[in-house]
């Protein structure tokens, strides 16, 4: 049986998962809910869906099943919460919410109840990052040493009046917005990270919010990792998401398009690659979806979230629990922005830029 769902926002993802949503069997679309009366209006006209204002009222609806949150970041919390009070599932867009606590509340709020929770990091529905998992799993690569995550756009290339995403403290900026991403492919790689320092928050264009995030990361096992984000890059067309791994046995390249493996023999090597380098393209690492908009990746986590809520299964892939790690490492490096030191676990004499710490084994002192 399809579930009931409604999508509430419709702004740029709002309509992206509503098309989405509509065109897929798992789901039967029963209201769309915005602040803007002309765009729900024009929507309901159109695609003869009801349109409710009132947000209170559409989660009220009998037999509403679960709702598709793509409105401002700090709308999320108090919307997930009212929910999830209600029984309902929660599809919401990234990051969760602006706090790592208030993400871990609401993640147990649902998991007590059974309902399922999934957070939109599509990038863990790309073949190639979704590679990078497994080959991690099965230890093909050896040991990891390092990690580097990079996110790439041209999104803020003149001053203008910003919208919510350039406004300070209503979860815009770099980092919330674009950082996130690669933030939370490393999570799913390497868990919450212990510790961060030499945190810059740098802004070109926006008069409100950072433009570019640079961090050293402290990740559990002794696993260092570096973010290299900028959203004011001319050079690129559209945003690029790059992750690099290295490890005692080898190294591992994917982007959007490729996942690049050199393999050293030092560790058991995978079916389906060798010694030296290997390059899968994207087009062979992505299963087929019943609907294609963007790209797969935004299908086939919808197909996830449909699949999980008529299944009973609770909370599954992108849960709360998981995105409230990404929300934490991104209070950990507006944490060391601000202090201009060092975060984490480890304390500020382990990770100063000397022989031996965090940044010391990243710039090799």
């Amino acid at each position: 049986m399809a579930v009931n769902v409604a999508v509430i926002g419709l702004g740029k993802m709002g309509i992206s998962h509503l098309a989405i949503a509509n065109a897929l069997e798992h789901f039967k679309v029963t209201a769309i809910c915005d602040t803007s009366e002309i765009v729900g209006g024009v929507l309901q006209k159109y695609t003869k869906l009801p349109f409710i204002a009132d947000f209170d009222k559409v989660i009220a609806q009998p037999g509403l099943d679960a709702v598709i949150v793509a409105t401002p970041t700090t709308t999320h919390d108090w919307m997930a919460r009212k929910a999830i009070d209600r029984g309902l599932h929660v599809f919401c867009e990234k990051p969760l919410t602006m706090s790592s606590a208030v993400s871990r509340e609401l993640g147990a709020a649902a998991e007590a109840k059974g309902l399922v929770t999934q957070v939109g990091y599509h990038n863990r529905f790309i073949g190639t990052f979704r590679e990078v998992k497994r080959l991690l799993e099965v230890g093909a690569i050896g040991k990891v040493s390092h990690a580097q995550g990079e996110a790439y756009g041209p999104v803020v290339l003149k001053p203008a009046k910003p919208t919510w995403r350039g406004k300070a403290g209503a979860g815009g900026g770099c980092l919330y917005d674009y950082a996130a991403h690669p933030l939370n492919l490393l999570n799913w790689y390497f868990g919450e990270p212990e510790a961060c320092s030499g945190a810059m928050l740098k802004s070109g264009f926006s008069s409100e919010v950072d433009d570019e995030v640079y961090a050293a990361l402290g990740f559990a096992g002794g696993v260092t990792g570096q973010i290299s984000v900028n959203w004011s890059d001319p050079s690129v067309r559209k945003m690029t998401t790059r992750i690099t791994i290295w490890g005692s046995a080898g190294r591992i390249y994917a982007d959007r398009q490729e996942i690049q493996v050199f393999l050293t023999g030092g560790a058991p090597i995978p079916e389906g690659y060798k010694e030296g380098w290997t390059v899968n393209y994207i087009t062979d690492l992505t299963p087929p979806v019943s609907f294609y908009l963007r790209g797969e990746e935004y299908t086939a986590q919808l197909e996830a979230f449909g699949d999980a809520v008529a299944a009973g299964k609770g909370s599954e892939e992108n849960s709360f629990a998981s995105a409230a790690q990404t929300d934490a490492t991104i209070e950990m490096i507006r944490a060391s922005a601000e202090s201009g030191g060092s975060v984490g676990n480890f304390g500020a004499t382990e990770l100063a830029p000397r022989k031996g710490g965090l940044l010391g084994r990243l710039v090799g002192r």
